[in-house]
C-alpha cells in the first residue's frame, strides 16, 4: 500500500542560490517549503563559486551614479538580437526589493566593492563598478553540526585549503613571494585555515559563494524550511486539473511529496549531461569534448520538465557560460579540473593553439575567451589550447593550479598538469606544436609586450583587462615578454560555469511548452531556465545575480499565481 505523501505548499528542487532564494522568500510569507537536493551537500555550484552577484540598481551603484538607462543600454548592446526586453525589465525592477529582503529579513549580508568592471568595458553603458556585489565572509559554526552538510570548496581552486577572494585578498596571494607584507598576510590566512581544519574537521571561515550559501541555508533552517539532502527528484506529479502538484523522490527521503502550490525547478543547467551537450553544444557533438566543474548540472530540470511538456529554449547567442579548464589527475588517480577564471590575463602568460599561434585576447573574461577558443577550434576534432609561460612568470605567478616559487613543481609534473621545456623549442616538441610557429609567436608578442602593447589582439586595452592582471606591473598590468630561461605549459580544454540555454519560461518564471503555453504549477529559475541576458555575460556574478532575483520572484509570487488558478495554500 502506497504511503501517504508528505504535504507542503512549495517544493524547491535544488539548493543553490536560486533555490534558496525561492525557499527563503516563500517561507517568509508563511508558506510550508521543502528543498530537495540530490547531492549529499547543500549549496550546489554557487558554493564553489566566487559568490559575486551582478545586480545593477543596488544601493551602492545608484549612489555612484549608475542609472537604469545605462544598465539597459549595456545589456541591449551585449545581447543584440537575443535581447529580452521584458525579462530585463522584470530583473531590474526587482533588484532593489530582492536585496532589501535578503539584507533585512535573512542572515545574508553583502559587500559593495567600489570597483568591479563589467566584462565588456568597450560597450556603451558599461561601468567600472557599482553593479557587482559579493557576500560577507561568515563562520560556518553558525550552522552547528549542520555545517558539515554544506558543499566544500573545490579543492583544486583553493590554496592549501583557503579560498581567496577576487580583489585585494587574491592580490596578496599573487604577491606572496614578492612582499613581506603579503607573505605575512597569507601566512595568517593559511594558519587559521589549518588550525580550524584540525579542530573542526573542515575550515570554518567561509568566503565567496560558500559564505553566501552558508548564510542562506542558516536562514532557511531558522525559517522552518525542510532541507533534504541526498534526495533526488525522480518524477513530477500532475493533478486531475492538469497542474504540477508535487513529485516522486528517491534517496534519503524516498516517497511522494504533494506540493499544493507548485514546484520550483532550481537544479542547475545541463552541461553535465552528455546527450544534451551533443544536442546543444557546438563544440561537443560526440559528448566527449567538454569538462564541467559545476555541481549537479546534470540536466535534471530538463528531464523533469519534459515529462509535463517543457522544452529547452536555445534562442541565445551562447548556450553556455564558457570557462577554459585544465584536466588532470591527482596522484591517487582521481580526475580533477582547474577552471582558468583569471590567471591567463597575468603578465608573461599567453595562450596558443595546436599550431603554436595565439588566437585571442587572454585578458578577456573566461566566458569571452572561451568563446574565442570554441570558434577558433571549429571544425577540429577537439577543442583545446596551451597556456605558456617563461621561468620568471612561473616563478612569480605560476600557471593556475601550478603554484609559483617556493612551491616545488614535481607534483604538478607527476599529475600531468604542467609541462616543462628546457627551451622554447623543447617545450614545443613536448606539447606537440610546431617549434618555428611558437618561436615566432613569442617573438612577435614580446615586441609589443615590452612597450605594454598587444597589436594583434588588444590585450590590456580596457579597465576590465587590467583588473584581471597585476595592477602593480608596469607599463601594462597584462603584458610582459616571455624571455627568460625554461618554459612551461598547461593544456586547457573547454568547460563552463553553467548553461545559458535552459527551460523556456515566461516573465513570471513559469515553465512553458514549445508553443508558449504555461505549465501550471511549474517554475524554473537560475541555470535551469533560459538566460535573461540572452546568452550574454555582463560581469562578475552573471549567473548568481539573476538566479537570486528570479528565485526571489518565484518564491514571492507562487501563492498569487496559484490563487489565480483557484488553488489555496495549506
Amino acid at each position: 500500500m502506497e504511503s501517504k505523501p508528505v504535504e507542503c505548499d512549495v517544493l524547491v528542487v535544488g539548493s543553490g542560490v536560486s533555490g534558496m532564494a525561492a525557499a527563503l522568500k516563500a517561507a517568509s510569507q508563511g508558506l510550508s517549503v521543502i528543498v530537495a537536493e540530490k547531492e549529499k551537500f547543500f549549496g550546489g555550484t554557487t558554493a564553489i563559486s566566487a559568490g559575486w552577484a551582478w545586480v545593477p540598481g543596488n544601493k551602492a551603484g545608484v549612489e555612484q551614479g549608475d542609472t537604469r538607462a545605462e544598465a539597459e543600454e549595456y545589456l541591449r548592446n551585449l545581447a543584440q538580437d537575443t535581447y529580452n526586453a521584458e525579462g530585463v525589465k522584470q530583473f531590474l525592477d526587482t533588484v532593489p526589493e530582492a536585496l532589501s529582503f535578503f539584507e533585512n529579513e535573512t542572515d545574508v549580508e553583502f559587500v559593495y566593492p567600489e570597483k568591479a568592471p563589467d566584462y565588456q568595458m568597450d560597450l556603451p553603458g558599461a561601468k567600472l563598478g557599482g553593479r557587482a556585489i559579493l557576500p560577507k565572509d561568515t563562520d560556518a559554526r553558525i550552522l552547528g553540526d549542520k555545517r558539515l552538510k554544506m558543499q566544500p570548496y573545490m579543492s583544486s581552486y583553493t590554496v592549501f585549503g583557503y579560498m581567496p577572494q577576487v580583489g585585494p585578498d587574491i592580490n596578496e596571494f599573487f604577491h606572496v613571494n614578492q612582499s613581506v607584507k603579503s607573505f605575512v598576510y597569507v601566512a595568517r590566512k593559511l594558519l587559521r585555515t589549518w588550525v580550524d581544519a584540525a579542530r573542526y574537521k573542515r575550515p570554518v571561515l567561509r568566503s565567496n559563494g560558500n559564505a553566501l550559501m552558508t548564510l542562506m541555508v542558516k536562514s532557511a533552517y531558522d525559517a522552518g524550511v525542510r532541507m533534504w539532502e541526498a534526495t533526488p527528484v525522480q518524477q513530477l506529479t500532475v493533478s486531475d486539473a492538469g497542474a504540477v502538484d508535487g513529485a516522486v523522490l528517491g534517496g534519503k527521503h524516498a516517497g511522494r511529496v504533494h506540493a499544493r502550490l507548485g514546484v520550483i525547478l532550481a537544479s542547475g543547467g545541463f552541461s553535465g549531461d552528455e546527450e544534451l551537450r551533443k544536442q546543444y553544444f557546438p563544440h561537443d557533438p560526440n559528448g566527449d569534448n567538454h569538462f564541467t566543474p559545476t555541481i549537479g548540472h546534470g540536466g535534471d530540470a530538463v528531464t523533469l520538465a519534459k515529462q509535463v511538456g517543457g522544452h529547452v529554449d536555445d534562442g541565445v547567442h551562447s548556450v553556455g557560460s564558457w570557462a577554459p579548464v585544465t584536466v588532470f589527475k591527482y596522484l591517487n588517480g582521481r580526475e580533477r579540473l582547474f577552471p582558468h577564471l583569471r590567471a591567463i590575463g597575468l603578465p608573461g602568460l599567453i595562450a596558443v593553439d595546436r599550431e603554436g599561434r595565439r588566437f585571442g585576447n587572454e585578458a578577456l573574461s573566461y566566458h569571452d575567451f572561451g568563446g574565442q577558443m570554441i570558434r577558433h577550434n571549429a571544425g577540429q576534432q577537439d577543442t583545446y589550447g596551451w597556456v605558456v609561460a617563461d621561468e620568471k612568470t612561473m616563478h612569480k605567478y605560476g600557471i593556475g593550479y601550478a603554484k609559483p616559487w617556493p612551491m616545488p613543481r614535481g607534483y604538478f609534473y607527476k599529475t600531468g598538469y604542467l609541462v616543462k621545456g628546457e627551451s622554447l623549442a623543447d617545450l614545443a616538441e613536448k606539447i606537440g606544436v610546431p617549434a618555428a610557429n611558437l618561436a615566432e609567436t613569442v617573438r612577435d608578442f614580446n615586441k609589443g609586450a615590452e612597450a605594454g602593447e598587444d597589436p594583434a589582439f588588444g590585450r590590456g586595452s580596457t579597465e576590465y583587462n587590467h583588473f584581471r592582471g597585476d595592477m602593480e606591473h608596469k607599463p601594462n598590468p597584462n603584458l610582459a615578454p616571455l624571455d627568460e630561461g625554461k618554459f612551461y605549459a598547461a593544456k586547457i580544454r573547454m568547460g563552463d560555469l553553467g548553461t545559458f540555454a535552459g527551460l523556456g519560461v515566461n516573465e513570471r518564471s513559469e515553465a512553458t511548452t514549445e508553443d508558449g503555453r504555461t505549465i501550471p504549477g511549474l517554475y524554473a529559475v537560475g541555470a535551469a531556465a533560459v538566460s535573461v541576458f540572452g546568452g550574454g555575460y555582463p560581469g562578475y556574478g552573471s549567473h548568481i545575480g539573476p538566479a537570486m532575483v528570479f528565485g526571489y520572484r518565484a518564491g514571492r509570487d507562487i501563492a498569487k499565481h496559484a490563487a489565480a488558478r483557484g488553488v489555496n495554500r495549506i
